[in-house]
């Protein structure tokens, strides 16, 4: 459908986890889902900043039309994976 309504949380986690479906990541539920797992976060031109105590890594994501880009959907994932994050 082409409903506006906002993915839930687990499911975002489900889609972005799956590791198919890379390409097909709405930016703004990426945000969401950095959101409700704790990121800490601020917008330098085109691109959100997210950081978080405790992770190393700083993840800079940015909009590929309205999808997020595959190859920071994957760094997203690994760090999840990595940390056990979980909201």
């Amino acid at each position: 459908g082409s409903s506006k309504r906002m993915t839930s949380t687990p499911k975002i986690l489900d889609s972005v986890m799956d590791g198919r479906k890379d390409n097909n990541i709405q930016f703004a539920d990426l945000q969401k889902l950095l959101d409700v797992l704790g990121f800490n976060h601020r917008t330098k031109g085109s691109h959100s900043i997210y950081w978080q105590d405790g992770i190393e890594e700083i993840i800079s994501i940015q909009p590929d039309g309205c999808k997020a880009k595959a190859y920071q959907v994957k760094q997203v994932r690994s760090i999840i994976l990595k940390y056990a994050l979980k909201f």
